[in-house]
């Protein structure tokens, strides 16, 4: 046989794109078109070292997020003065026009609130199981945000900023501490059972940091697609096939020094070859008991509530596998107030009474669960919203208009206080009075928990350093434990 010919060797091994499209069908799914990478490559060192504080609390972060709006004065900011004035117009809001328009009279909440554990923390009967874990809750009663409309809103909330293109607080603990699990994503997002929250990906996005930061999206219900091997291909081929890209790739990365864009993509299909084996371990949950099936759930014949508690379990195995920070979506956009999400501007009692059974047994067992396995020592979980509601209904409506004055957070785990309640809105719960703080400093002291020091974390971009906290920001230290 003769000897092959150097230049189409050279030409061969130079085409990439002729040789991954033969190799695409026989390598395991390797070209996970969908998957951004959430895993660095070694070359990617983090950026936690130039940017630490104090010694880190927390390891990881779950924050849940809830969209549309959830009501703080319906859910845990009790409100005596609001049922005693019920009916009355509110002082000064004569010509008070919000998001919607006109306000009618203040309402009272429709669900009684009642004191709750051995801390007597009041939260409301719509929520019932979150309600029994309040001895283990760290409430931020004083709020604010910078917006009232639900994209900005979430934006705010996610990255630090109401327009997007900013990368999420996901993704900067992902770029500053790396991972401790090279076989799974080091930042998921996992949207509601509905859909995707209003802003979609632009909520779990990198921004302008390096791609491989990306938040990787999935959840219990939608397994992560062409991650299983051909059965027509063996297993010890498709090692060599992944050994030799590998090798391409390493030589292609190496004349395009630089080239983010690039390492993400060669990392997300190293990551999705590793994935083979540890995602569908981490989504089995049929291997969980029937007393955590039963706590969580999961046969719940509400399909949406089942389907979140699926999610939250999912979130429980990805944390206990040290993915580094998980966002729990719920609720999702969609066209008509409070269909799938919290927005109750119309029909806030019918609404929140179909919205409040998906989050409420679901969340709490998780809550209940991380617990019990001893991961809140070292896992900060924060629950938040967009924005608040108003103690007044919308003229004309029986529901609440957006209102980003003065709304309700809480946080759980590694590093804050339990059965604590820091800040305060007013006697009606429109705006915060007492120990105001905003989205920045909300993210300053989540950055603080996991050992980071918000004003060092920062990445060059366009003539800037930039931060997840902008120019602003403190951490909260009062809620610190």
């Amino acid at each position: 046989m003769p000897a092959p010919r150097p230049d189409l060797i050279g030409r061969h091994l130079l085409d990439r794109r002729g040789f991954l499209g033969h190799m695409a069908s026989g390598v395991g799914g390797i070209a996970l078109g969908s998957l951004l990478a959430s895993q660095a490559r070694a070359a990617d060192v983090p950026a936690g070292a130039s940017a630490a504080a104090t010694p880190a609390r927390a390891k990881r972060v779950l924050h849940i997020f809830c969209t549309g709006a959830v009501s703080h004065l319906d859910t845990f900011d009790y409100k005596p003065e609001l049922i005693r004035r019920h009916g009355q117009p509110m002082p000064g809001s004569a010509n008070l026009i919000t998001f919607q328009g006109e306000n009618g009279a203040l309402n009272q909440s429709p669900w009684a609130f009642r004191q709750r554990g051995e801390s007597g923390k009041y939260v409301s009967d719509l929520l019932p199981h979150l309600a029994g874990r309040a001895d283990d809750l760290c409430f931020l009663h004083s709020l604010t945000s910078k917006t009232n409309t639900h994209g900005p809103g979430e934006m705010f909330m996610s990255t630090g900023f109401t327009l997007e293109g900013f990368p999420s607080i996901g993704a900067w603990v992902g770029y500053a501490l790396g991972s401790e699990n090279h076989d799974l994503p080091t930042y998921v997002a996992i949207p509601d059972p509905r859909g995707d929250p209003q802003q979609g990906p632009a909520n779990w996005t990198s921004g302008f940091l390096p791609a491989v930061h990306q938040g990787t999206p999935f959840n219990a219900d939608r397994p992560i697609r062409n991650l299983q091997r051909p059965a027509s291909l063996a297993a010890a081929d498709d090692r060599a096939g992944r050994d030799f890209l590998k090798l391409l790739n390493d030589e292609h990365l190496k004349r395009n020094p630089g080239d983010t864009e690039l390492a993400a993509r060669i990392a997300s299909y190293e990551l999705a070859a590793r994935m083979q084996l540890s995602a569908p371990e981490v989504g089995d949950l049929a291997s969980e008991t029937p007393a955590t099936r039963a706590l969580y759930g999961l046969d719940d014949p509400n399909p949406i509530l089942a389907g979140f508690a699926r999610n939250c379990l999912l979130a429980r195995r990805l944390l206990e596998r040290d993915v580094r920070f998980v966002t729990l979506f719920n609720g999702a956009f969609a066209m008509g107030e409070g269909v799938l999400n919290w927005d109750g501007h119309r029909r806030i009692k019918s609404d929140y009474d179909r919205h409040g059974p998906i989050l409420d047994q679901p969340a709490a067992a998780l809550l209940t669960d991380l617990k019990a396995r001893g991961l809140l020592d070292d896992t900060l979980v924060v629950w938040t919203t967009e924005f608040g509601r108003m103690p007044t209904f919308q003229k004309g409506t029986q529901g609440r208009d957006h209102n980003p004055k003065g709304f309700t957070a809480w946080l759980a785990g590694a590093g804050v206080k339990r059965a604590f309640s820091f800040g305060a809105t007013d006697e009606f719960g429109y705006q915060a009075v007492e120990d105001v703080v905003d989205v920045h400093d909300f993210h300053a002291t989540i950055l603080h928990l996991l050992g980071l020091d918000h004003e060092k974390l920062t990445f060059y971009h366009n003539g800037t350093r930039r931060r997840l906290t902008d120019v602003h920001g403190k951490v909260i230290r009062p809620i610190l434990a």
